[in-house]
């Protein structure tokens, strides 16, 4: 099976963006295949410190392993939002195929020097490596009630994704365009500021650029930043809806009911619409 560099050079070649569902728990996991499946797409399963620490770093490698072999799909896994170089060898070392330092909340330079640690001992393993600069804000495990408000120093600026990429050599860079994670209570966010998108793509050439906080973002912004160099995008707030939210509603009118098996297929199914979805509005299906 090709690698995951393979599948980022092929979405920045035909303009897709490749989907990269988190998760924590393995009902969700099968939601997710099942819509790459039926989709014929690659897909990433990403891990956050939190959702890994639940979940397990080897047992999260494992389950990839049975996956691909039972999908024959292109199936990869992110450690996302690491925050330690320490933890990021941990990933590394247990299997994962790409890992995310966040440093975005550090002075670039000490971003950039953490950075530099984790992409010398990843590129040694083989492992691909993305990188953030600009402030991606709020708490994915929230839906914010009130309209959030982007503060215009947390976005990237175009030279410090110059001066980063340069200095790091990371093979991806997550950007803050205005993006965050959670959603709206409307369930539509604020416009992508594509205008900065533009001026970061320019500046940094052929680097891939990666969308945080994918859920709820407007969709013909979505498509337009795919066209302008995004190439891998983030859900995990609308999938984490969708299953609790369906689980919710069968044990309130089932509450009697103590069958794990029978009251998780419904919300396994609710993960996989929003999966399949996504990939549809992302560009990447049968692109396998």
């Amino acid at each position: 099976m090709k690698n995951i560099k393979y599948y980022l050079e092929k979405a920045q070649k035909e303009k897709f963006a490749i989907a990269q569902f988190n998760f924590s728990d393995f009902t969700q996991v099968k939601g997710i295949v099942a819509g790459a499946v039926k989709a014929n797409s690659p897909i990433i399963l990403g891990t956050s410190e939190g959702e890994s620490k639940f979940f397990g770093l080897e047992e999260a490698v494992a389950l990839r392993n049975v996956l691909r072999k039972r999908t024959n799909l292109p199936i990869f896994l992110n450690l996302d939002h690491g925050h330690s170089f320490e933890y990021l060898k941990q990933a590394i070392d247990a299997g994962y195929d790409m890992v995310h330092f966040d440093g975005s909340k550090l002075l670039l330079d000490e971003n950039i020097k953490i950075t530099k640690e984790v992409v010398k001992y990843a590129k040694w393993k083989g492992v691909t490596v993305e990188g953030e600069v600009g402030k991606i804000g709020t708490d994915s495990s929230k839906l914010y009630l009130e309209k959030f408000e982007i503060k215009e120093e947390d976005l990237t600026k175009p030279e410090e994704a110059l001066k980063f990429v340069k200095e790091t050599g990371v093979d991806l860079l997550a950007v803050s365009i205005g993006n965050f994670h959670g959603i709206e209570i409307s369930g539509i966010d604020p416009n992508l500021r594509l205008d900065i998108l533009k001026s970061i793509k320019d500046i940094i050439g052929n680097t891939a650029l990666v969308l945080h906080g994918g859920s709820g973002t407007p969709e013909d912004d979505i498509k337009e930043a795919i066209q302008m160099g995004i190439v891998k995008i983030n859900i995990n707030t609308e999938l984490r809806l969708a299953f609790s939210g369906n689980l919710r509603r069968h044990l309130n009118n089932n509450p009697e009911e103590i069958t794990p098996y029978k009251f998780l297929v419904d919300a396994r199914e609710s993960v996989r619409k929003v999966a399949e979805y996504k990939i549809q509005i992302f560009g990447s299906a049968n692109k396998a």
